[in-house]
């Protein structure tokens, strides 16, 4: 997911350096308390991991501009389940941050939004899993529909910030809300994937205990709360 750069342009590009910073300070307090649970070497190896996921999933996984920007199969929820809120966050930054450095330099001023767009929506589904996901339930005894609920959340989430963004810069005009529209209903089909990749890393997770060390991912995945 990458806002086409002009869509926000000048002053208004502050918005999204302040809506960035917040972001950036929920995933350090997110942080502590994951470094207080399961320490900081098992925080920075999933930080790793979560960071060239997400640089691989970007780069190497089909994409596509559809209107105000470009549909990714990000697998947010994917990687929240597997390694947890804030080695997630941090890995969705680094790795978009490292490939706008190193092959698209053009999204670094959209940064701030970018940044915003992937990790808002990360904080949402994990209150939501909160809600949704029994505590005497590990990840990994997930059942389809709460993978779904969890994706679809996300992916939502994405959409709607997509389209403040392209609201907040280029306006209510017919060419911008029939962009925004497209770039929505192309979604659909990443909100019907990503809960079957969900499921299946799940029961990979699950079959692979032994390997999937409780310091390698987070300690929800096997483990009731």
């Amino acid at each position: 997911m990458h806002i086409e750069p002009g869509t926000v342009t000048g002053a208004k590009l502050m918005l999204s350096y302040a809506t960035g910073a917040v972001a950036g300070g929920c995933a350090l307090k997110l942080t502590v308390e994951t470094v207080r649970e399961q320490g900081v070497v098992s925080f920075a190896v999933r930080t790793i991991a979560t960071t060239v996921l997400v640089f691989s999933f970007f780069e190497l996984l089909p994409h596509f501009r559809m209107g105000v920007s470009e549909v990714h199969f990000i697998l947010g929820s994917t990687l929240f389940l597997l390694f947890g809120a804030a080695p997630a966050a941090f890995g969705l930054a680094l790795g978009l941050l490292l490939q706008g450095l190193f092959f698209v330099p053009t999204d670094l001023p959209q940064y701030g939004m970018n940044v915003t767009t992937l990790l808002v929506p990360l904080f949402a589904i994990q209150a939501l899993a909160g809600r949704i996901i029994p505590r005497n339930t590990a990840y990994v005894d997930l059942q389809y529909r709460q993978a779904l609920a969890l994706s679809t959340a996300y992916q939502s989430g994405i959409v709607a910030w997509v389209a403040f963004w392209a609201l907040y810069g280029a306006g209510f005009a017919a060419e911008n809300l029939a962009s925004i529209a497209s770039f929505a209903a192309s979604y659909a089909l990443v909100i019907v994937i990503e809960p079957l990749a969900d499921l299946a890393v799940l029961a990979l997770a699950k079959s692979l205990r032994a390997v999937t060390a409780d310091g390698l991912v987070t300690y929800r995945l096997h483990n009731a709360a």
